[in-house]
């Protein structure tokens, strides 16, 4: 019979989501219960694929937020696998090593959790006699500044060889430096398959050796959008290795761009909105969808839009309501009215303003160290985790200063614009 193994990580249970919570708190509470219901997915697939084991490669827990009661669950979940006769494979990862957890949680025998010093577990023997054998190493502090790989063992002769290793590997965008290694390095270290963890999206690295990072089973917002899946490795008798993909997320988060160019009645507004959406969700195959939708182009809606957005959000978020399991979390407006040339009625002074400041004032070099000034002081006044979210470094925070004053105009300018909100529709 072939070694067979789901590979995940990342699961970050019961992850703290202050940003939804602020505006929605129903759907908050969904997407915080959805890291649960990923990890009683995976035992489902688990099970109902008949593997012998489940690695999860670091970052089950989500730090020092977590409860013995997500403790309590999550025994019961790895006291499923027991009875199905699945052993379980955990490393921890630089948030796994954060949680009291760690510490005072006893598992069911069928789990194995590896310590800070690498070593190697018999898993099976082949049908023609070979070894499967899985080495893990686990993060002994939150901050693993340097390669963990000369810490594994040499491959196990004549045998299957499985590294579990958690891993920013050489650097990846969004990602602070975790055991930093090379896909040369883990290629060149003769290992058959490495279970890797720590990078939130899906890639293959490598097909000889295989070397996979799984990416996250669920998204927990909008900057880890998209389908979220686990791997499903099967070791053949000949022990060739293959590999595929399995959807686990109950709620999926996707960015969602509206052109309005040309669009001059809210109803029309409403209608193209309402296609895209329905589009969107029945290619989603996900229990839910969650939207950040974003109105962009020419339209003399521009300023009608951002003059009531608790009302565009309301109308919008009920065409949501409408599609099951789907709903708007954020709107966006990068609309710009119509240019004046182009006005039958003659020139917009709001038009004609909202050009000045753009190309006069929001680029002008005083305007662009005053705005800076403000948001450093701001900045200064934030938790440090969330100052590093907004404005990780000079660049993102130039970004982010260029952002505010444009969008902080444009809601000026909309109010300058006047008229009756209620009429415009």
């Amino acid at each position: 019979m072939p070694f067979r193994f789901v590979h995940t990580a990342d699961l970050h249970l019961d992850s703290p989501l202050r940003s939804l919570a602020l505006k929605n708190p129903e759907l908050a509470e969904l997407v915080r219960g959805a890291t649960r219901t990923a990890l009683t997915r995976i035992v489902d697939l688990c099970i109902t694929e008949n593997v012998d084991a489940l690695l999860v490669a670091g970052d089950l827990y989500d730090g020092s937020q977590t409860s013995m009661n997500t403790a309590l669950y999550l025994a019961g979940e790895m006291r499923r696998l027991e009875a199905a006769g699945i052993r379980v494979f955990l490393i921890r990862g630089n948030h796994d090593s954060q949680s009291t957890m760690t510490r005072e949680l006893t598992f069911p025998d069928n789990v194995h959790v590896f310590s800070g010093r690498a070593k190697s577990v018999l898993a099976k023997t082949l049908a023609d006699g070979r070894a499967v054998h899985i080495h893990g190493i686990s993060f002994a502090n939150p901050h693993a500044p340097d390669s963990l790989l000369p810490s594994f063992q040499a491959p196990v002769t004549d045998a299957i060889n499985i590294g579990m290793l958690h891993t920013s590997l050489a650097g990846t965008p969004g990602h602070d430096p975790y055991a930093p290694t090379g896909v040369t390095d883990l290629v060149g270290h003769g290992f058959d398959y490495w279970a890797l963890g720590h990078v939130h999206l899906r890639q293959v690295h490598s097909q000889t050796p295989l070397i996979v990072m799984p990416g996250m089973p669920q998204g927990r917002d909008i900057n880890e959008a998209g389908p979220k899946t686990v791997t499903l490795v099967t070791v053949g008798d000949d022990g060739v290795l293959t590999h595929a993909e399995h959807a686990i997320g109950q709620a999926v988060f996707e960015r969602m761009s509206v052109d309005l160019a040309g669009v001059e009645d809210w109803r029309q507004m409403i209608d193209i909105v309402g296609h895209s959406l329905s589009t969107l969700r029945d290619r989603t195959a996900a229990d839910h969808l969650i939207v950040r939708l974003t109105l962009s182009g020419a339209t003399s809606l521009a300023w009608k839009l951002r003059r009531d957005p608790d009302f565009l959000f309301a109308e919008l978020g009920n065409l949501a309501a409408g599609l099951k399991g789907c709903w708007i979390e954020k709107i966006e407006i990068d609309c710009r009215g119509i240019a004046a040339s182009a006005s039958l009625s003659g020139p917009d002074p709001v038009e004609e303003l909202a050009s000045l400041i753009r190309s006069d004032v929001l680029s002008s070099h005083a305007f662009r160290q005053e705005v800076s000034g403000i948001l450093d002081e701001l900045l200064l006044q934030l938790p440090r985790e969330l100052r590093d979210s907004l404005a990780r470094d000079e660049q993102a925070a130039a970004a982010l200063a260029e952002s505010m004053a444009l969008t902080g105009s444009d809601d000026v300018l909309a109010y300058l614009h006047g008229g009756d909100a209620e009429a415009d529709r």
